[in-house]
């Protein structure tokens, strides 16, 4: 035993049957027909007319599975996959709001905001433990150096150290530990000159200051004469070009 398909030729819906049955009868309108007139309208049913009569169910005939097949099957099954598709994007879809964070969606815990506040005082007053009392020795160091910065540079080359209402000088003393100045002197000088300008430099500091470290240690003077340049460090002078 085999099944066979066919179209109804009174409803046009498709027919499954045995292909050792004589006749078939569609499950839709109960027509009972020839079932090589079936084949045949499947195979081509161009021309024909479904008049869609209604048919009482046989007694006791034999119905198999069947599908109901018209000329715009195709069309609607087409337009059934489009309303399908559309509809499944659109549940899909993200609305542009739906996602959106407003500051008043996050709220940390308050023992979180109350342990990193903690931690940022911490760190706050750490800083400020070891800069302060490094800011304050620097600025007392450079207050005393500048009471006798004149003797640097006295009976070697003129310096105006008075300072302006700006604060502005022809010197300026800069560094953690007053370790570096620049001097703009009004005359030229030599080498030597410059040599003993830093060697007066740091005595100047020492003297006013507790160094354990080299009392030459990193001081470095720059020297800003009308036409040179001289640094001056514990290796020696040097003339920038």
């Amino acid at each position: 035993m085999a099944t066979q398909q066919g179209k109804c030729r009174n409803c046009g819906a498709l027919v499954i049957f045995d292909d050792r049955d004589e006749n078939c009868e569609c499950v839709f309108c109960h027509c009972v027909f020839p079932s090589q007139e079936a084949i045949a309208l499947l195979e081509d049913s161009e021309g024909h007319e479904f008049k869609n009569e209604k048919f009482d169910k046989t007694e006791g005939g034999k119905h198999y599975y069947a599908t109901p097949v018209s000329p715009d099957v195709v069309t609607k099954a087409v337009e059934r996959d489009k309303i399908s598709k559309s509809n499944s994007k659109d549940s899909l879809k993200i609305q542009p709001s739906e996602f959106e964070v407003s500051p008043g969606d996050v709220k940390a815990p308050v023992k979180y905001v109350v342990a990193l506040v903690a931690a940022i005082v911490v760190i706050v007053g750490i800083v400020l433990a070891v800069a302060l009392p490094m800011y304050n020795f620097r600025t007392k160091l450079a207050a005393s150096v500048r009471e006798d910065i004149d003797g640097v540079f006295a009976g070697i080359c003129e310096v105006d150290t008075t300072a302006d209402d700006n604060g502005n000088c022809a010197y300026n003393i800069y560094g953690r530990n007053c370790q570096n100045i620049k001097v703009q002197t009004s005359d030229e000088i030599t080498r030597e000159q410059a040599q003993q300008i830093y060697v007066n430099y740091c005595d100047l500091r020492n003297s006013k200051g507790d160094f354990s470290s080299d009392k030459t240690e990193d001081i470095m003077i720059e020297i800003y004469t009308p036409t040179n340049i001289f640094r001056v460090t514990q290796e020696g002078v040097t003339l920038v070009e």
